[in-house]
């Protein structure tokens, strides 16, 4: 599983029109080929014996056929990389977005076992929190955005708002072994143990040991309502589109329509994307088939070479519709799904918010949905990707944009809380504050909600920004690169 550096700080089912049958038939030709059983899916390998330059071939030609800016790629010597991987770093487009970013900021690659565990079942190593990094250059400040319930920093009371002072005896602030840094923050694997002096937000500083496991994540997290003199609100805070959110987000919209919410606040503030069916699943129950019916949630756009079929599947395109059902990700498939039936949602929002959790804003607003959008820019990802494993290596690349169902699709540079520009929504800017929990009613971005709510007034920034402890601002979160990402199945 690839980390950024605290130092940077960050079934084939037919063939298709076009040319992209030698790299169907270069699949599986690997020069260390897999063997046995893949112990997810219960299947055997389909590896055999192949060399490193079929390898290289393979990712050349799946590029050519499928990736959505294929036509940019430029020229590059397979014998000069060593590597497979080295090979598809290179083989996408160096062009930039209007503002100067780069276009593809998305071209990634996982262990295949590694992508498994975590999109299926939601496992990774790790100590169960999620760190956000303030700061990123000397003087560096990194604290806890959340954690997992059970975790070891769960259990070590590493919760929202500790700062990490020391790891391994290396100071955050000022030191300069990165490397010392990167390990104790981002375990490798499980059962490493390192050493964290930290700072609770009472000012209190103390040592804590964890030691590295394997954790579930509980991707929806802390579901309640909230009394006001308008009538009840709830709350969500939902932090991953794996497949086991199905079933955390049917109960958390359960639980609310039950209890009889007038309005819904939704906090992705750190949710990165997956599973670009979980948003789906998510909008319909938010909105309700009044508000849905014969709408699309999102049309996927290939590249020229497929205007028609899809060229990863061979199927005809066809939009990914509001999921009135389950689709069995963690729930039996076809099981009806609740809804709340809501003419508005309010979204909270921050620079992680990527990919499916954006398509989620996106979707609502093309079925006509008012989204109030409190917090910070999202990342600016409407592309997306179907994983490829080849030789245990899975390769993500950009396959396809996605549009709403008015076919809006044009938010590269991210959607900002308040602008009035096309696509952008209502709302307000407002930074992350780390001294008060999520879901609490005084945390600065939930606030601001309900306050919305009631008047339809911002907070000025001073009040915005003092936050009680002084301890705010936009955290980069970091994640594995899965949980940043809009993924369609097969």
């Amino acid at each position: 599983m690839r980390w950024i550096p605290v130092a940077v700080l960050f079934s084939i089912l037919t063939s298709c029109s076009g040319d992209d049958s030698s790299w169907r038939g270069l699949i599986g030709k690997c020069a260390n080929p897999r063997s046995g059983v893949d112990p997810i899916t219960g299947n055997g390998y389909p590896d055999e014996k192949g060399t490193l330059d079929d390898e290289k071939k393979f990712l050349k030609a799946w590029i050519d056929d499928t990736y959505l800016w294929y036509s940019e790629v430029p020229a590059a010597e397979a014998a000069q990389y060593t590597t497979a991987t080295d090979y598809f770093d290179v083989l996408k487009t160096t062009q930039k977005t209007a503002s100067g970013n780069d276009k593809d900021r998305f071209h990634f690659f996982e262990d295949t076992a590694d992508w498994e565990q975590l999109s299926q079942t939601g496992v990774q190593a790790g100590y169960g929190v999620t760190w956000a990094l303030l700061a990123t250059r000397p003087p560096r400040k990194a604290v806890a955005a959340y954690n997992e319930p059970g975790s070891p920093a769960a259990n070590q009371n590493v919760t929202r708002g500790v700062e990490v002072i020391t790891v391994d005896g290396e100071d955050v602030v000022n030191g300069t072994n990165v490397d010392k840094l990167n390990a104790g923050l981002f375990p490798a694997g499980i059962n490493e143990t390192h050493t964290f002096q930290v700072l609770d937000l009472g000012s209190t500083r103390r040592t804590v040991t964890m030691t590295s496991a394997n954790v579930t994540g509980t991707p929806v997290q802390n579901v309640h309502t909230i009394d006001t003199a308008t009538g009840k609100v709830g709350y969500m805070l939902f932090n991953d589109h794996l497949a086991t959110a199905e079933k955390g987000l049917v109960n958390a919209v359960t639980a609310l329509k039950a209890a009889g919410i007038a309005d819904l606040v939704v906090d992705i503030r750190y949710n990165g994307g997956g599973y670009l069916d979980i948003a789906s699943e998510l909008a319909y129950m938010i909105a309700g088939a009044q508000n849905t019916n014969g709408k699309i949630f999102e049309q996927t756009i290939f590249n020229d070479k497929h205007p028609s079929n899809n060229p990863v599947n061979g199927s005809l395109i066809s939009p990914t519709p509001f999921h009135t059902s389950t689709v069995g990700l963690s729930l039996s498939r076809g099981l009806a799904l609740p809804t709340l039936n809501l003419a508005k949602a309010y979204v909270l929002t921050g620079s992680g918010t990527c990919s499916a959790s954006e398509s989620l804003l996106n979707g609502l607003a093309g079925a006509n949905v008012q989204v109030i959008q409190v917090g910070s820019t999202t990342c600016g990802k409407p592309y997306g990707f179907y994983p490829e494993d080849n030789c245990g290596t899975t390769y993500f690349s950009i396959q396809f944009k996605g549009v709403n169902a008015k076919g809006f699709g044009d938010y590269s540079d991210g959607f900002v809380p308040g602008a009035t520009t096309t696509g952008s929504f209502a709302g307000c800017k407002v930074a992350d504050d780390f001294s008060h929990a999520l879901g609490d009613v005084n945390e600065a971005r939930l606030a601001a909600a309900l306050a919305y709510r009631q008047s339809a007034t911002c907070p000025t920034p001073t009040s915005s920004a003092l936050l009680s402890g002084g301890l705010s601002g936009e955290g980069r979160v970091f994640k594995s690169i899965f949980q940043t990402n809009r993924i369609l199945r097969r």
